[in-house]
């Protein structure tokens, strides 16, 4: 009799371990929640809402944006960290979270320790872009302006911290100048003084300020990434025209939980590549002036924790951590 109860007992023992991994591999089998730090129709958005429509339909369930805005993204970032490891509530993951692991006081979720990377998503370079008043007309003729006037030229940002803000004191320690900041709440307010002339420069998204190149209303000077950018593909790189090595992307990518399980990690992963290997998504992303990012769960951990690093020596050059 004690034979058959042990050996009923290691059944029942091998039926329980073996029901989260039945879990598992059944994943997903409800809908998904993809958390964004910043408000609707932002670039973060809008990206999440494109990449995340095609995800889910490969998936076979619905993933539903949610907008947890405040703190730079970091309201959105700590709940996202505090939530159940399952492969249902994700973060979409911006710039900005590697930069307030450096930048923030108050809340301190990493990457590797709080998150876990999933697969970027989407890039796009940032444009410098000066109003016409200025006087210059390639990257040069401005690089040889500021550094004669430190001081006394001053630049729009998107918000301190803001990709905006890090790519311009990115571009102070290239050139050794002394752009100036002033710092709006959001980029609507920001076009609107370029255009005006109040503010004279910014290094901005291509997508606000496309068509007032185009129109000659701002003159582009050169593209922050590590190659020309197809939405402006006769404007040189800041790296090619006079800085090797600068490179500077805005980026979304999706993370999830610490804990996740590894196979759940591999399904996201592997949905979100095919997603963004489609015409369609492609199509709506390079409307947006996005590119596709693509790559493995390794991969963006790897390019996340350089981003975390490079900022890092930013934030802390240019005096903002002690701010």
């Amino acid at each position: 009799m004690l034979r058959w109860s042990i050996g009923g007992f290691a059944i029942l023992t091998a039926i329980a371990l073996a029901a989260p991994a039945s879990a598992q591999s059944g994943y997903p089998n409800k809908p998904i929640r993809f958390v964004i730090g910043f408000a609707a129709g932002g670039p973060t958005d809008i990206m999440a809402r494109i990449v995340g429509a095609k995800t889910g339909e490969l998936l076979g369930q619905q993933v539903v944006i949610e907008n947890k805005t405040g703190a730079g993204g970091l309201i959105a970032t700590e709940m996202v960290a505090r939530s159940e490891p399952d492969g249902y509530t994700l973060l979409c993951t911006a710039t900005s979270a590697a930069v307030n692991e450096t930048l923030s006081k108050t809340i301190r979720i990493e990457l590797g320790r709080d998150l876990v990377a999933v697969a970027p998503q989407a890039e796009t370079a940032n444009i410098l872009v000066v109003h016409p008043s200025l006087g210059v007309n390639d990257l040069a003729g401005f690089t040889a302006l500021v550094r004669a006037k430190p001081g006394e030229i001053f630049y729009a940002t998107a918000g301190r911290g803001s990709a905006t803000h890090l790519t311009a004191e990115l571009f102070n320690m290239a050139a050794g100048s002394r752009l100036m900041p002033v710092h709006y709440r959001g980029g609507g307010d920001t076009v609107k003084d370029l255009m005006s002339g109040q503010v004279k420069v910014m290094f901005s998204t291509i997508a606000p300020v496309q068509q007032l190149v185009r129109d000659g209303r701002l003159i582009g000077l050169a593209t922050t990434g590590p190659k020309r950018d197809p939405a402006f593909p006769e404007l040189p790189t800041i790296a090619e025209a006079q800085f090797p090595g600068f490179d500077v992307r805005l980026w979304i990518g999706l993370t999830a939980p610490a804990g996740t399980p590894r196979e759940v990690i591999k399904k996201l992963e592997a949905a979100t590549i095919q997603a963004l290997k489609t015409p369609e998504v492609q199509k709506a992303l390079a409307v947006q002036g996005f590119s596709p990012m693509i790559g493995t769960a390794e991969e963006f951990d790897a390019y996340y924790r350089a981003e975390r690093g490079k900022y890092a020596k930013v934030i802390k050059a240019s005096g903002m951590d002690k701010e």
